[in-house]
């Protein structure tokens, strides 16, 4: 039986989300052809074509009559190629080629082939979050890393074929690997880095705080080694945390089997990455690499090495853990809680302040690439380690040292500490009190708060240069699961702040 017109429910990935969209198909008298309507991009615009080939191969009628498809809201653009399928479900319902029941339960994205086959879109864990919300049945191709959402009826089609006996009659989609069996992999390890406990403990003090790190030292000095092993002491993601970081790597099509067994994001863009790469944008809006590093690490190598212009745009996120970005068609928010480690150089060269190799570089060139460490976004970062080359003695006959699963152990027990701390903190807050100092906020005693001003003065620390002190004070002393941060801890925090352009 033919209808003059049919709808179904479809989506569109706007951001990191996915939009509810409506395809309506109607049929009428005219010259033979469909014509797309509704602020369609090009990649939506040549579904008519993939449509009639399809349709064709897979053993159905094209109706010889005008199509008229909409996609409404008409003032959203809708983008992608995931309208093939509800396009082409919506004329065969219209034209009775396929049974009607249970189609308005179910929310159709796909791709299709010419010879009729449905192919697998990106931001498939968003569709899956809007199917979920709206009560709908997600009908889609087999994703080869399908990620099976808890409450979501996924049901999946790998023809055209399979719709002439209804949606009913579609298989589960179901997957070997489900996100909630968390294995921790242990391809890196921190025992492989010899010759550097005092970094690795540097790097544990960050983990407990959550605070940015920038290690200088020379080449050769285990930087990237060590930057490599963080995300290994790292806690691993919450729920809520692993479904937003597998929700933006569907969205922008990278691999999601690293998430699925547990790995916490470790990103590390090449210095010549554009803002846009870094931060996200273009056209269509996409995520960028802080947003794929969210609940993770983001290691930029070679800071030095990357556009000023660049840097200054990680200021915002890493304050408000979110990327927020404005065009003329709306607001598009990405998440962005990740943690910021750097590695650089401390000169041209790479050899100031080694103990054997002299340093080549005349001072002005010293000066200028001492420039490209200070600033705003290098005051935001909290440790900065000086890495020195280990003893070649050490590196040959391999002395063990610190590996990732005691220093895991130590990170757990000093968050799980903070997090006890924290909420503490909370219940006794009197909103009636005036604003507290410094060594009330982060708990120090009277010898704490002493050794805080005799480093402030000697070293001329400005506000924000005691505040961060105050920060990593607070973090060795939860790392050591003590309450009230002591003179120790204070000075051990000193050790912390390495050679920075300005305090």
């Amino acid at each position: 039986m033919t209808r003059q017109a049919f709808a179904v429910h479809a989506a569109c990935i706007r951001g990191v989300e996915a939009e509810p969209v409506t395809v309506e198909v109607s049929l009428s008298g005219g010259i033979p052809g469909i014509t797309l309507v509704g602020m369609a991009d090009n990649a939506v615009m040549e579904a008519r074509l993939r449509i009639r080939c399809a349709l064709r191969a897979a053993g159905f009628d094209v109706p010889r009559a005008s199509i008229t498809v909409n996609l409404a809201p008409g003032d959203m653009r809708k983008t992608g190629s995931g309208f093939d399928l509800p396009i082409a479900v919506a004329i065969l319902a219209a034209t009775g080629q396929i049974p009607l029941n249970h189609l308005d339960d179910c929310l159709f994205v796909g791709e299709l082939a010419l010879d009729g086959a449905v192919c697998p879109v990106r931001g498939e864990v968003a569709y899956q979050i809007l199917a979920r919300a709206s009560h709908l049945i997600l009908v889609s191709a087999h994703a080869g890393n399908h990620v099976p959402l808890a409450e979501v009826d996924h049901r999946g089609v790998d023809t055209m074929r399979r719709l002439a006996h209804g949606v009913s009659t579609l298989p589960p989609v179901t997957s070997a690997v489900s996100y909630t069996e968390v294995e921790q992999t242990e391809r890196l390890d921190f025992s492989d880095v010899v010759g550097q406990e005092s970094i690795k403990r540097g790097l544990a003090v960050a983990a407990v705080g959550d605070l940015g790190c920038l290690m200088i030292g020379a080449p050769g000095s285990g930087k990237t080694m060590l930057a490599r092993r963080l995300p290994t002491i790292l806690p691993p993601l919450s729920t809520d945390e692993l479904q937003e970081a597998l929700c933006v790597h569907s969205v922008a099509g990278e691999p999601i089997d690293a998430l699925l067994q547990g790995e916490v994001p470790f990103r590390r863009p090449h210095h010549s990455i554009s803002a846009a790469g870094l931060v996200g944008g273009g056209r269509p809006v996409r995520p960028g690499e802080i947003s794929l590093a969210h609940g993770g690490v983001l290691f930029l190598d070679e800071l030095a090495e990357f556009s000023s212009h660049v840097l200054q745009m990680l200021r915002q996120p890493m304050e408000d853990h979110e990327v927020r970005i404005v065009r003329a068609d709306g607001v598009y928010r990405f998440p962005a809680a990740f943690r910021l480690l750097a590695a650089s150089n401390p000169c041209p060269c790479g050899y100031l302040g080694d103990r054997e190799v002299p340093c080549t570089c005349a001072p002005a060139a010293v000066e200028r690439y001492r420039a490209k460490l200070a600033g705003p976004l290098i005051d935001r970062i909290d440790l900065v380690l000086d890495v020195h080359r280990p003893d070649p003695d050490v590196i040959v006959k391999g002395e063990s040292g610190l590996d990732s699963a005691t220093l895991r152990a130590m990170v757990e027990a000093g968050r799980a500490f903070r997090s006890d701390r924290v909420a503490h903190e909370r219940c006794s807050f009197n909103a009636d009190s005036k604003a507290e100092s410094m060594a009330d906020r982060f708990s120090m005693t009277s010898d704490a708060e002493e050794a805080l001003l005799a480093l402030a003065h000697k070293q001329h620390l400005t506000g924000r240069g005691m505040q961060r002190l105050g920060r990593i004070a607070r973090a060795v002393a939860d790392l050591a699961q003590e309450a009230l941060v002591s003179a120790t801890h204070v000075m051990e925090a000193a050790l912390y702040q390495g050679r920075r352009g300005d305090q």
